[in-house]
Protein backbone atom coordinates (compact mmCIF):
# COMPACT_ATOMS: atom_id res chain seq x y z
CA UNK A 1 0.00 0.00 0.00
CA UNK A 2 1.26 3.43 -0.97
CA UNK A 3 -0.12 6.94 -0.88
CA UNK A 4 0.45 9.16 -3.91
CA UNK A 5 -0.63 12.80 -3.90
CA UNK A 6 -2.07 14.40 -7.03
CA UNK A 7 -3.17 17.64 -5.38
CA UNK A 8 -2.47 19.21 -1.99
CA UNK A 9 -3.92 22.73 -2.21
CA UNK A 10 -7.06 24.08 -0.58
CA UNK A 11 -9.74 26.08 -2.36
CA UNK A 12 -8.17 26.91 -5.71
CA UNK A 13 -5.15 25.64 -7.66
CA UNK A 14 -1.95 27.64 -7.76
CA UNK A 15 1.13 27.49 -9.96
CA UNK A 16 2.79 25.43 -7.24
CA UNK A 17 0.02 23.00 -6.25
CA UNK A 18 -3.22 21.60 -7.59
CA UNK A 19 -6.42 21.13 -5.59
CA UNK A 20 -7.17 18.00 -3.63
CA UNK A 21 -6.75 14.45 -4.87
CA UNK A 22 -5.09 11.45 -3.22
CA UNK A 23 -4.39 8.00 -4.68
CA UNK A 24 -4.11 4.84 -2.61
CA UNK A 25 -1.98 2.47 -4.67
CA UNK A 26 -2.74 -1.20 -4.07
CA UNK A 27 -0.08 -2.62 -6.37
CA UNK A 28 0.70 -5.76 -4.38
CA UNK A 29 -2.79 -6.25 -3.00
CA UNK A 30 -4.97 -5.81 -6.14
CA UNK A 31 -2.83 -4.27 -8.91
CA UNK A 32 -5.21 -1.29 -8.91
CA UNK A 33 -5.54 2.06 -7.18
CA UNK A 34 -8.28 3.95 -5.41
CA UNK A 35 -8.70 7.71 -5.53
CA UNK A 36 -10.00 10.06 -2.84
CA UNK A 37 -11.39 13.36 -4.12
CA UNK A 38 -10.96 14.70 -7.60
CA UNK A 39 -10.45 18.45 -7.80
CA UNK A 40 -10.31 20.35 -11.07
CA UNK A 41 -7.33 19.35 -13.20
CA UNK A 42 -6.83 15.95 -11.56
CA UNK A 43 -6.78 14.17 -14.91
CA UNK A 44 -3.87 16.39 -15.96
CA UNK A 45 -2.07 15.46 -12.76
CA UNK A 46 -2.62 11.78 -13.55
CA UNK A 47 -0.92 12.26 -16.93
CA UNK A 48 2.19 13.51 -15.12
CA UNK A 49 2.18 10.56 -12.72
CA UNK A 50 2.87 6.80 -12.92
CA UNK A 51 -0.86 6.15 -12.46
CA UNK A 52 -3.05 4.85 -15.28
CA UNK A 53 -6.77 5.57 -15.22
CA UNK A 54 -7.49 2.10 -16.56
CA UNK A 55 -6.30 0.77 -13.19
CA UNK A 56 -8.60 3.06 -11.20
CA UNK A 57 -11.07 0.77 -9.40
CA UNK A 58 -12.85 2.98 -6.86
CA UNK A 59 -13.19 6.71 -6.28
CA UNK A 60 -14.34 8.23 -2.99
CA UNK A 61 -15.55 11.82 -2.63
CA UNK A 62 -15.34 13.35 0.85
CA UNK A 63 -17.76 16.23 0.19
CA UNK A 64 -19.31 18.20 -2.64
CA UNK A 65 -17.23 21.39 -2.62
CA UNK A 66 -15.74 22.18 -6.01
CA UNK A 67 -12.08 21.84 -5.06
CA UNK A 68 -12.78 18.18 -4.26
CA UNK A 69 -15.24 17.46 -7.08
CA UNK A 70 -14.91 19.57 -10.23
CA UNK A 71 -12.40 17.23 -11.89
CA UNK A 72 -14.68 14.20 -11.65
CA UNK A 73 -16.77 14.43 -14.88
CA UNK A 74 -13.69 14.98 -17.02
CA UNK A 75 -11.75 12.17 -15.40
CA UNK A 76 -14.65 9.74 -15.76
CA UNK A 77 -14.96 10.65 -19.46
CA UNK A 78 -11.22 10.39 -20.12
CA UNK A 79 -10.88 7.03 -18.41
CA UNK A 80 -12.52 5.25 -21.32
CA UNK A 81 -10.11 6.84 -23.82
CA UNK A 82 -7.15 5.75 -21.71
CA UNK A 83 -7.86 2.04 -21.70
CA UNK A 84 -10.35 1.96 -18.87
CA UNK A 85 -12.82 -0.85 -19.56
CA UNK A 86 -13.22 -2.39 -16.10
CA UNK A 87 -16.10 -1.18 -13.90
CA UNK A 88 -15.63 1.94 -11.78
CA UNK A 89 -17.53 2.68 -8.58
CA UNK A 90 -17.78 6.24 -7.23
CA UNK A 91 -18.81 6.79 -3.60
CA UNK A 92 -19.87 10.04 -1.98
CA UNK A 93 -22.51 12.02 -0.09
CA UNK A 94 -26.09 12.51 -1.30
CA UNK A 95 -26.15 14.84 -4.31
CA UNK A 96 -23.20 13.17 -6.02
CA UNK A 97 -25.43 11.07 -8.28
CA UNK A 98 -27.39 14.08 -9.53
CA UNK A 99 -24.20 16.07 -10.13
CA UNK A 100 -22.59 13.34 -12.21
CA UNK A 101 -25.69 12.31 -14.12
CA UNK A 102 -26.44 15.91 -15.14
CA UNK A 103 -22.81 16.68 -16.03
CA UNK A 104 -22.37 13.55 -18.13
CA UNK A 105 -25.80 13.82 -19.75
CA UNK A 106 -25.61 17.50 -20.74
CA UNK A 107 -22.09 17.03 -22.14
CA UNK A 108 -23.24 13.86 -23.97
CA UNK A 109 -20.27 12.00 -22.55
CA UNK A 110 -19.95 8.40 -23.62
CA UNK A 111 -18.84 6.06 -20.86
CA UNK A 112 -17.72 2.73 -22.38
CA UNK A 113 -17.57 0.89 -19.06
CA UNK A 114 -19.90 0.16 -16.16
CA UNK A 115 -20.12 3.20 -13.89
CA UNK A 116 -21.78 2.77 -10.50
CA UNK A 117 -22.52 5.73 -8.23
CA UNK A 118 -23.07 4.93 -4.56
CA UNK A 119 -24.37 7.65 -2.25
CA UNK A 120 -23.93 7.15 1.48
CA UNK A 121 -24.47 8.82 4.84
CA UNK A 122 -21.65 7.14 6.69
CA UNK A 123 -21.13 3.69 8.17
CA UNK A 124 -19.76 0.63 6.38
CA UNK A 125 -19.86 1.42 2.67
CA UNK A 126 -17.73 -1.34 1.15
CA UNK A 127 -16.31 -4.71 2.16
CA UNK A 128 -14.72 -7.67 0.44
CA UNK A 129 -12.36 -10.45 1.50
CA UNK A 130 -9.38 -8.06 1.64
CA UNK A 131 -10.61 -4.60 2.63
CA UNK A 132 -13.44 -2.74 4.27
CA UNK A 133 -14.17 0.97 4.02
CA UNK A 134 -16.09 2.91 6.64
CA UNK A 135 -17.16 6.56 6.49
CA UNK A 136 -17.76 8.99 9.33
CA UNK A 137 -19.31 12.45 9.34
CA UNK A 138 -16.98 15.35 10.16
CA UNK A 139 -17.72 19.05 10.79
CA UNK A 140 -17.64 21.35 7.76
CA UNK A 141 -19.94 23.89 6.06
CA UNK A 142 -21.61 21.00 4.24
CA UNK A 143 -21.61 17.29 5.01
CA UNK A 144 -18.00 16.12 4.81
CA UNK A 145 -16.82 12.59 5.47
CA UNK A 146 -13.66 10.84 6.48
CA UNK A 147 -12.86 7.36 5.20
CA UNK A 148 -11.26 4.55 7.19
CA UNK A 149 -9.73 1.89 4.95
CA UNK A 150 -8.95 -1.32 6.83
CA UNK A 151 -6.85 -4.06 5.31
CA UNK A 152 -7.94 -7.36 6.83
CA UNK A 153 -5.40 -9.53 8.59
CA UNK A 154 -3.71 -12.10 6.34
CA UNK A 155 -2.58 -15.61 7.31
CA UNK A 156 0.92 -15.96 8.67
CA UNK A 157 3.70 -17.64 6.73
CA UNK A 158 4.40 -21.35 7.11
CA UNK A 159 7.47 -22.46 9.06
CA UNK A 160 9.16 -24.07 6.06
CA UNK A 161 12.13 -25.42 8.01
CA UNK A 162 9.90 -27.21 10.52
CA UNK A 163 7.76 -28.71 7.77
CA UNK A 164 10.90 -29.88 6.00
CA UNK A 165 11.94 -31.71 9.16
CA UNK A 166 8.67 -33.64 8.93
CA UNK A 167 9.56 -34.59 5.37
CA UNK A 168 6.66 -32.57 4.00
CA UNK A 169 7.09 -30.99 0.59
CA UNK A 170 5.21 -27.97 -0.85
CA UNK A 171 1.82 -28.96 -2.19
CA UNK A 172 -1.87 -29.17 -1.29
CA UNK A 173 -1.11 -30.02 2.35
CA UNK A 174 0.70 -26.68 2.71
CA UNK A 175 -2.47 -24.92 1.62
CA UNK A 176 -4.59 -26.80 4.16
CA UNK A 177 -2.18 -25.92 6.96
CA UNK A 178 -2.21 -22.25 5.98
CA UNK A 179 -6.02 -22.32 6.19
CA UNK A 180 -5.68 -23.52 9.78
CA UNK A 181 -6.40 -27.22 9.20
CA UNK A 182 -4.47 -29.92 11.01
CA UNK A 183 -3.19 -32.69 8.73
CA UNK A 184 -1.90 -36.25 8.98
CA UNK A 185 1.04 -37.32 6.84
CA UNK A 186 1.33 -40.66 5.05
CA UNK A 187 3.54 -41.77 7.93
CA UNK A 188 0.74 -41.09 10.40
CA UNK A 189 2.31 -37.96 11.87
CA UNK A 190 -0.24 -35.36 12.96
CA UNK A 191 0.90 -31.82 12.14
CA UNK A 192 -1.08 -29.12 13.87
CA UNK A 193 -1.49 -25.87 11.96
CA UNK A 194 -1.04 -23.77 15.09
CA UNK A 195 2.48 -25.19 15.50
CA UNK A 196 3.73 -24.55 11.96
CA UNK A 197 1.99 -21.32 10.93
CA UNK A 198 3.33 -18.00 12.15
CA UNK A 199 1.01 -15.40 13.63
CA UNK A 200 -1.29 -13.60 11.14
CA UNK A 201 -0.02 -10.41 9.55
CA UNK A 202 -1.90 -7.45 10.96
CA UNK A 203 -3.73 -5.47 8.31
CA UNK A 204 -2.95 -1.80 7.88
CA UNK A 205 -5.40 1.05 8.51
CA UNK A 206 -5.40 4.26 6.48
CA UNK A 207 -7.67 7.18 7.42
CA UNK A 208 -8.32 9.93 4.88
CA UNK A 209 -10.29 12.83 6.31
CA UNK A 210 -12.21 15.42 4.34
CA UNK A 211 -12.37 19.11 5.22
CA UNK A 212 -13.23 19.56 8.87
CA UNK A 213 -12.97 21.56 12.04
CA UNK A 214 -11.73 19.61 15.06
CA UNK A 215 -14.63 17.32 15.91
CA UNK A 216 -15.19 14.40 18.30
CA UNK A 217 -16.43 12.34 15.34
CA UNK A 218 -12.92 12.13 13.88
CA UNK A 219 -11.49 10.25 16.86
CA UNK A 220 -13.25 6.86 16.57
CA UNK A 221 -12.69 6.94 12.81
CA UNK A 222 -8.95 7.48 13.32
CA UNK A 223 -8.31 5.20 16.30
CA UNK A 224 -5.04 3.19 16.01
CA UNK A 225 -4.57 4.08 12.35
CA UNK A 226 -1.25 3.34 10.72
CA UNK A 227 -1.62 6.53 8.70
CA UNK A 228 -3.90 9.56 8.98
CA UNK A 229 -4.18 12.06 6.14
CA UNK A 230 -5.57 15.27 7.59
CA UNK A 231 -6.13 18.76 6.27
CA UNK A 232 -3.88 21.52 7.63
CA UNK A 233 -5.26 24.54 5.86
CA UNK A 234 -3.62 27.03 8.24
CA UNK A 235 -0.87 27.38 10.80
CA UNK A 236 -2.17 27.70 14.35
CA UNK A 237 -1.67 31.48 14.49
CA UNK A 238 -4.72 31.55 12.20
CA UNK A 239 -6.81 29.22 14.36
CA UNK A 240 -9.69 31.73 14.52
CA UNK A 241 -9.79 31.94 10.73
CA UNK A 242 -9.61 28.17 10.47
CA UNK A 243 -12.63 27.84 12.77
CA UNK A 244 -14.55 30.51 10.87
CA UNK A 245 -14.06 28.68 7.57
CA UNK A 246 -14.65 25.21 9.08
CA UNK A 247 -11.04 24.05 8.66
CA UNK A 248 -8.20 22.83 10.87
CA UNK A 249 -4.69 23.94 11.72
CA UNK A 250 -1.60 21.74 11.59
CA UNK A 251 -1.51 21.65 15.38
CA UNK A 252 -5.11 20.47 15.57
CA UNK A 253 -4.38 17.70 13.07
CA UNK A 254 -1.44 16.59 15.23
CA UNK A 255 -3.61 16.58 18.35
CA UNK A 256 -6.02 14.20 16.66
CA UNK A 257 -3.22 11.87 15.56
CA UNK A 258 -1.81 11.85 19.10
CA UNK A 259 -5.17 11.22 20.76
CA UNK A 260 -6.04 8.48 18.24
CA UNK A 261 -2.79 6.58 18.87
CA UNK A 262 -1.90 6.77 15.19
CA UNK A 263 1.45 5.69 13.79
CA UNK A 264 1.98 8.44 11.23
CA UNK A 265 0.36 11.72 10.11
CA UNK A 266 0.43 13.28 6.66
CA UNK A 267 -0.66 16.92 6.37
CA UNK A 268 -2.31 18.22 3.20
CA UNK A 269 -4.92 20.73 1.89
CA UNK A 270 -2.74 23.79 2.42
CA UNK A 271 -3.95 27.37 2.01
CA UNK A 272 -2.66 29.10 -1.11
CA UNK A 273 -1.07 31.71 1.18
CA UNK A 274 1.74 29.17 1.65
CA UNK A 275 3.37 29.11 -1.77
CA UNK A 276 6.40 26.89 -1.12
CA UNK A 277 7.59 24.04 1.06
CA UNK A 278 9.71 26.57 2.95
CA UNK A 279 6.59 28.55 3.84
CA UNK A 280 4.94 25.32 4.98
CA UNK A 281 7.82 24.52 7.34
CA UNK A 282 6.20 26.27 10.36
CA UNK A 283 3.11 24.05 9.93
CA UNK A 284 5.29 20.97 10.02
CA UNK A 285 7.17 22.24 13.07
CA UNK A 286 4.04 22.97 15.08
CA UNK A 287 2.60 19.56 14.25
CA UNK A 288 5.81 17.67 15.05
CA UNK A 289 5.99 19.38 18.44
CA UNK A 290 2.83 17.44 19.34
CA UNK A 291 3.09 14.39 17.08
CA UNK A 292 6.68 13.77 15.93
CA UNK A 293 5.84 11.27 13.17
CA UNK A 294 4.38 13.93 10.90
CA UNK A 295 5.19 14.63 7.26
CA UNK A 296 4.03 17.22 4.73
CA UNK A 297 2.29 15.89 1.64
CA UNK A 298 4.04 16.66 -1.65
CA UNK A 299 2.52 16.23 -5.08
CA UNK A 300 3.93 13.44 -7.25
CA UNK A 301 5.55 11.86 -4.18
CA UNK A 302 4.98 8.34 -2.86
CA UNK A 303 4.50 7.63 0.85
CA UNK A 304 4.56 3.92 1.83
CA UNK A 305 2.04 2.72 4.39
CA UNK A 306 4.11 0.69 6.83
CA UNK A 307 2.79 -2.23 8.80
CA UNK A 308 3.12 -1.89 12.57
CA UNK A 309 5.94 -3.98 13.91
CA UNK A 310 7.61 -4.22 10.49
CA UNK A 311 10.71 -2.43 11.73
CA UNK A 312 10.22 0.61 9.52
CA UNK A 313 10.01 4.19 10.66
CA UNK A 314 7.67 6.74 9.08
CA UNK A 315 9.42 8.69 6.41
CA UNK A 316 11.96 5.97 5.61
Amino acid sequence: MEIYFLGTNAGVPTLQRNVTSVALRLLEERRTFWMFDCGEGTQHQVLRSPLRLGKLEKLFITHLHGDHLFGLPGLISSRGYQGGSAPLTVYGPPGLKAYLEISLSVSQSRIPYKLEIVEHSGGLIYEDETFKVEAGLLEHRIDSYGYRITEKDSPGNLNAELLKSYGLKPGPLYGRLKKGEDITTDDGIVIRAAEVVHAPKRGRVVVILGDTRPTPGALPLSRDADLIIHEATFAHDLADMAYQYHHSTARQAAELARDAGARELLLTHFSSRYTSMEELAPLLQEAKAIFPDTLLAEEFCTFPVYRRGAGNSPGQ
